[in-house]
Order: structure tokens, then sequence, then C-alpha cells
């Protein structure tokens, strides 16, 4: 059941408006981090950074490519190692990868960074389908269908321990980063 951005919101445990320094976007893929994420940054004048891109960027290889020739252990090491290093910048909105938070240990850091706000982009796994069809070359876990449901079952309550949950699953982008804003406290009163 795809419950409202409002009702979804849950408190916040982290400080609210000027107290947020950076927003970290987690989520399913198909969930909004990447298209939302710029849009959001735009208008709180932050830089964004998609973790996966920075990855690839400095592995001189797709994702898709760093599975194959060195496995998810080793690209999980990887994102560990990379979210712990951006984690403390300020003015900063940072999507992570889908599977980022079945890390332990980014969970934490993430959850008690102060000035940190994770924000989960909740959707259901046929939204995810919808969205994400086509792109299984880019994209190794969602080319991985058979165990696909699965990961998601396994990563949903991982994903719901952020400070705030937002659905987006009829959402438009906008719609999110006005839903991400209100949470955080940092939009304009009505």
């Amino acid at each position: 059941m795809t419950v409202p951005a409002q009702s979804r919101a849950r408190s916040i445990s982290a400080p609210l408006g000027a107290g947020v320094r950076r927003i970290v976007l987690t989520g399913f893929m198909g969930s909004g981090k990447s298209t939302a994420g710029p849009l959001l940054a735009h208008r709180l004048g932050w830089r964004f950074l998609d973790v996966d891109d920075i990855i690839e960027t400095e592995a001189g290889m797709p994702i898709a490519q760093i599975f194959a020739l060195h496995g998810e252990a080793e690209f999980r090491r990887l994102e560990r190692a990379t979210i712990a290093r951006l984690a403390g910048q300020d003015s900063l909105v940072l999507a992570l990868g889908g599977g980022a938070i079945e890390s332990a240990e980014t969970r934490n850091l993430l959850r008690r960074s102060s000035g940190t706000l994770l924000v989960h982009l909740e959707v259901e796994l046929a939204t995810t389908l919808a969205r994400c069809g086509g792109t299984e070359r880019t994209r190794p876990v969602f080319a991985d269908q058979a165990n696909l449901a699965a990961r998601y079952q396994r990563r949903l309550p991982l994903y719901r321990t952020a400070h705030v949950n937002i659905a987006t699953d009829a959402l438009t982008p906008e719609q999110t980063v006005e839903a991400v804003l209100q949470a955080a406290g940092l939009a304009p009163r009505p």
C-alpha cells in the first residue's frame, strides 16, 4: 500500500531547519534519488553528488564492470569508503546507491551524524519495475530479476530506519523535493 508522503514522514531526531547541513537520499532503485536530488540541491543552493557517479569516476569504469571484474563485495567496500568520506561535507545533497543502506556502518554513520538528515524515498517494487525497465545493462542488481524482490524486501526495513520516510510512487520529482523540504523544516510556510 502506498502511503501519502505526509503520513509516512516520521519524527526526525536530527535538528531541523538551520541545523540540517546535508541531506542524504536513500531508497530502492527508481525511488527518485538521482532525479529529485539535483532539483533539491538547486532549490537549496547546495551541491548534489551521486555516490555511484563518484565511484565510477574514481574507479574509471561503470559499476556494472566493477561488479563483473571485482564482485559486489568490492563495490560495497568502495561505496562505504566513499560515503564515509562525503558524510561530513556541508551544503550537500547526497544520493546513495540502493544497496548502501545494507551496511550497518553506513546506516549508523548517517543516522548519528550531526547536521545530516537521512531521507528514505520509498517506492513499491512495481514502481521500480516500471521506472527502471530497460536499464538492466547499467544496473547489475536490477538485471538479477530472480533476486530483485528478495533484495527489496530485505532492504525495506533498513531504509525505514531513516530520519524521514516519504512515499514517492505518485509524486513528481518536484513534489518529492517539496516533501523533503517540508520534512527538513527548510520549506517556506504557506
